[in-house]
């Protein structure tokens, strides 16, 4: 069974997702983000149809906690969050280790490759 991608957030940040094809969204607009944004995850953790969930990193801060730290630890769905500056290449890092186990992006490893191709 194939799962598909969710995306949670504004109206305005949702749109570009739905052009794209996503079918899965909960809009909640702006001014509505501390009241009605909780339910809008929960109803995605709810749908097992759902694998990845995409979210504005700005909009973790209208979560509750509990709700926060369910995201954060959510392997399956897996939240992935974009925007928000300068920490998003290293969050985004640490949710791909998260999800599947190891870290496609260590140093070590690069430099291990290197040694056996110089070897060769």
């Amino acid at each position: 069974m194939s799962q598909e991608i969710a995306v949670i957030g504004s109206p305005a940040f949702t749109t570009g997702f739905q052009l794209a094809g996503v079918r899965k969204v909960e809009n909640v607009a702006d001014d509505e983000k501390d009241d009605d944004l909780d339910a809008a995850v929960e109803a995605v953790f709810a749908d097992e149809d759902v694998g990845i969930a995409v979210m504005h990193d700005d909009d973790l801060a209208h979560l509750s906690r509990g709700v926060r730290q369910s995201v954060e630890a959510s392997v399956e769905p897996t939240f992935v969050t974009i925007g928000g500056g300068a920490s998003g290449a290293s969050g985004l890092r640490d949710q791909i280790k998260r999800a599947i186990g190891i870290d496609l992006m260590d140093d070590d490893d690069d430099a291990s490759a290197a040694d056996t191709e110089a070897g060769d």
